[in-house]
């Protein structure tokens, strides 16, 4: 299956949280296409700094706004929109605790005021979904048809059913106003842009290994996880935005592993003289992801190319020049 792009010069495209660590990446490749992309973020959790590079370039606008409260008065939102892709959302384990409210807003009212404006510009509305909505899944690997196991009332639940709100909401619109929506599961992801302090693994085992600290893995480490180069997603996010496919559609990897061995690796990886340690397991962590890709790949042609030593040696690389 041969995906023909679809968005490119002359296309104006919404990007929500696009200072986030995922989003600013696919906004690079939209800039590169041509395309002209207005990022609205309140930098809750997104970085100025992934997108500094950007600010003088005529196709790109930076409206600084809180999307849960709609879309405000701006002369870059008043045209319309070809695409509008909702990315924004704080996503990482430490953000549940932190900003469970504001996570619940950006999945409900923000997703409907989104779909709203797409009903209204006729464009194509992608959703960035997440592979927390099935929860800690009995079904291995995970296909989109897979319902879930998730705790509705626990700590991760904030995020988990924010999503699973966000996802019947924008099927709903695409039932009932026949508006080009698309859907997204995205599983564990990394690279550069992550934040050092934002709780997920990755970017934790690196700094502690950069700093000689202790490698914190919680519980026994045996719990796994399909582990996605930014790069890999990224193209697996725009294939579906140019395709006619409403999704859900799962993108990340099979290169699953635990989390001792991601620990190992990564001590490896950085020369590190860290020794890895076991903590707490936190609430309804999940004990395996893998997503099935096989919808990725027949309707999309998609496929993962960077190998995760490859993809963990730049991201290290990365965190290196940024922790000095």
């Amino acid at each position: 299956m041969k995906v023909e792009q679809r968005f490119g010069p002359g296309h104006r495209i919404l990007v929500t949280g696009g200072a986030g660590f995922v989003p600013s990446h696919l906004v690079d490749v939209l800039i590169a296409r041509g395309c002209t992309v207005v990022v609205l973020d309140n930098f809750v959790t997104g970085s100025r700094e992934n997108i500094a590079h950007l600010l003088d370039k005529p196709t790109f606008t930076l409206v600084e706004a809180d999307v849960s409260d709609g879309l405000p008065e701006h002369p870059a939102l008043a045209e319309r929109f070809d695409a509008i892709l909702h990315m924004a959302s704080p996503a990482s384990p430490t953000d549940f605790e932190k900003l469970p409210v504001e996570i619940l807003r950006v999945g409900s009212v923000a997703t409907l005021h989104l779909l709203e404006r797409a009903t209204a510009d006729g464009a194509r509305f992608l959703l960035a979904s997440t592979s927390e909505a099935y929860g800690d899944p009995k079904e291995h690997p995970q296909r989109e048809t897979y319902w879930g196991n998730v705790n509705p009332i626990g700590v991760r639940s904030v995020y988990d059913e924010a999503k699973r709100f966000s996802e019947a909401a924008t099927m709903a619109y695409r039932r009932s106003r026949g508006v080009d929506t698309a859907i997204v599961r995205i599983f564990n992801t990394y690279g550069p842009r992550m934040r050092p302090d934002d709780g997920r693994a990755i970017p934790t085992f690196i700094s502690q290994a950069l700093r000689g600290e202790p490698i914190t893995v919680h519980g026994t480490g045996n719990q796994t996880r399909s582990i996605c180069y930014v790069a890999d997603l990224v193209r697996g996010i725009l294939l579906l935005l140019d395709s006619t496919e409403s999704g859900p559609v799962n993108c990340g990897t099979e290169h699953e592993m635990s989390m001792r061995a991601l620990a190992e690796t990564i001590v490896s990886l950085c020369e590190s003289k860290s020794e890895v340690t076991y903590v707490t397991r936190s609430a309804d962590d999940p004990e395996m992801r893998r997503p099935d890709l096989t919808l990725a790949r027949d309707l999309l042609g998609y496929e993962p190319t960077v190998a995760p030593e490859e993809g963990l040696r730049r991201t290290i690389d990365y965190f290196r020049e940024r922790l000095g």
